[in-house]
C-alpha cells in the first residue's frame, strides 16, 4: 500500500474507529466484518461506504491514491467528528518540535545506526530462538475443527469441536461471524466451545491461533420454514410461526401495534433459508408480490429490501417511494450503488398496494421488473454461489402475498402463495 501526505492522519482516524467498535485488530477482519461495518456506518451517517472502499482504506486491497474527501468526511463523522477538517483540527498530530527537526536533518546517520542495531538484534534473537517456534514446529495438519447446531429453530446454539494438537498459546479464538459477541476465546486445554446465532444464514467459522487462520468451514443455519423477526439489537424478537400467515405473510396485529408505538425506526423481517441442492444463485428467476403495511412517522418512505442469499455472497434489491430513493442503496454482490451518488429512481414506487416484483438473474446479470415493467439491469463480477434463501426487510412492517423461485430451465425451486385463501 502506498502512502500519501495525510496517511498518518487517516491511520489515526481508523485506529479511533477500531477502538470505538471493539471488534479486535483490523488485521484479522474478514469480508463479513467490512460488510457489517458498511451497514453500521450507513446507519450512523446516512452515507454508504461500500465494503470494497473500506477494505481499500484499511489496506486490505491495494490502492494508489488517497481516499476521497467524501470518504474521509464519512469516516470522521462515524468516529465522532463533524467532518475530516474537524478531525484534523482536533487530532493529536502536532507540528514537529525542534528536536524532531534535528532528527530529520540527521536521518541518514540515524538510519545507518538503526540498521546496525537491527542486524545485531536479529542475530541475538536467532540465538535465543523465537517464541513463535512452538507453533511453527507444531504439526498443524493434526488440528481439527468442526461444528454442529444443537437444535432446530432460532436462536440456535452451535457446538464447536476441535483438537488443538497440544498447541500452547493464550491467543486462540473461534470467529463465528463479524462482531465481538460472536468471537469466542479458547483455552489451549479445551476441545469444545459453544456459540449462539440469532438469524438463519450461511456463515463462515474460523479457528485462529496467534492471529493466524488455522482452520475454517462453512456453517449453515437453516430457518426450518418461514421465520419472522422484529430486528431489535442486540437480540431480535421472534414472531410465532403460526402467527405469520393470518393475512398473507405478515406480522400479526399485536406486533404491528408494537411497531407503531416505537419512537425509533425498527425493521421487521421474514427469512427463508434452506438447502436447495446446488442451485446456482447466478441463474435463477424470482417472482414475488409485496406491499408496506405501516407507512407512518419514520416509515413514511415505505422502504423495503429483498435480499437474495448465496453461499458466497448476496444481493440486496431496495425499493421506496420515489421521494426517498436518495436514501436507498443497491448491492449486486460485489457491485454497490449508492442512492446519493447514482440515479436509483427506477426503484421508486408506491408500495401501499401490492406490487409485483420480478428479479431475473442470468449469467451474473440481474434484471429487475416492477409490475412487468423493466426498471433496471446490470452485471456483477463475483458469483454469489449456490442459492440458499430469501429475506424480506421492511422499515416498519410489510406483507408478502406470493413468492416463486425457478431455475432458468423453468424448474420450480420454491413456491409460496400466501394469499391463496384471501
Amino acid at each position: 500500500m502506498s502512502t500519501y501526505p495525510e496517511h498518518i492522519l487517516v491511520q489515526q482516524c481508523l485506529q479511533e474507529i477500531e477502538e470505538k467498535l471493539g471488534w479486535g485488530n483490523a488485521n484479522q477482519w474478514h469480508n463479513d466484518v467490512f460488510i457489517e461495518l458498511s451497514d453500521l456506518i450507513h446507519e450512523n451517517t446516512h452515507v454508504l461506504l461500500s465494503p470494497t472502499t473500506l477494505k481499500r482504506v484499511w489496506g486490505k486491497i491495494a490502492y494508489k491514491s488517497a481516499p476521497s474527501i467524501s470518504t474521509l468526511n464519512t469516516l470522521s463523522q462515524f468516529a465522532g467528528y463533524e467532518n475530516w477538517r474537524d478531525f484534523k483540527n482536533k487530532s493529536n498530530i502536532r507540528k514537529p518540535l525542534w528536536i524532531e527537526k534535528k532528527v530529520a536533518q540527521n536521518i541518514g546517520v540515524i538510519v545507518i545506526a538503526a540498521s546496525i542495531m537491527t542486524i545485531a538484534f536479529i542475530s541475538f534473537y536467532s540465538m535465543i530462538g523465537s517464541k513463535k517456534s512452538k507453533l511453527d514446529l507444531t504439526d498443524l495438519s493434526k488440528v481439527t475443527f468442526s461444528s454442529k447446531p444443537i437444535a432446530k429453530g432460532l436462536p440456535n446454539s452451535v457446538v464447536f469441536d476441535f483438537n488443538l494438537n497440544n498447541i500452547e498459546s493464550d491467543d486462540i479464538y473461534i470467529q463465528q461471524y463479524w462482531d465481538k459477541t460472536k468471537t469466542i476465546k479458547i483455552k489451549s486445554i479445551q476441545d469444545q466451545a459453544t456459540g449462539i446465532y440469532y438469524f438463519p444464514g450461511y456463515f463462515g467459522a474460523k479457528l485462529l491461533i496467534d492471529g493466524e487462520v488455522i482452520r475454517e468451514h462453512d456453517l449453515f443455519i437453516k430457518s426450518n420454514g418461514w421465520v419472522g423477526t422484529i430486528d431489535y439489537k442486540p437480540i431480535p424478537k421472534y414472531i410465532d410461526q403460526k402467527d405469520l400467515f393470518g393475512s398473507y405473510l405478515s406480522v400479526p396485529a399485536s406486533i404491528l401495534g408494537e411497531i407503531k408505538t416505537n419512537e425509533d425506526p425498527v425493521v421487521s423481517s421474514f427469512h427463508f433459508v434452506n438447502d436447495f441442492n446446488d442451485v446456482s444463485g447466478d441463474n435463477i428467476f424470482i417472482n414475488t408480490s409485496v406491499r408496506n403495511s405501516y407507512r407512518e412517522k419514520w416509515a413514511v418512505c415505505q422502504s423495503l429490501r429483498i435480499v437474495i442469499l448465496g453461499t458466497s455472497g448476496a444481493m440486496v434489491i431496495p425499493f421506496s417511494i420515489p421521494g426517498c430513493v436518495s436514501d436507498i442503496n443497491l448491492m449486486l454482490n460485489d457491485v454497490y450503488l449508492k442512492g446519493k451518488e447514482h440515479d436509483l429512481s427506477a426503484f421508486g414506487a408506491d408500495f401501499s398496494k401490492f406490487r409485483n416484483i420480478d428479479i431475473i438473474i442470468k449469467e451474473k446479470t440481474a434484471t429487475i421488473f416492477i409490475d412487468d415493467i423493466k426498471v433496471y439491469s446490470s452485471s456483477y463480477n463475483e458469483p454469489i454461489g449456490n442459492f440458499v434463501g430469501v429475506r424480506y426487510k421492511f422499515l416498519g412492517a410489510g406483507e408478502v402475498s406470493f413468492l416463486k423461485v425457478t431455475k432458468t430451465d423453468g424448474k420450480i425451486i420454491l413456491h409460496e402463495d400466501f394469499g391463496i385463501n384471501q
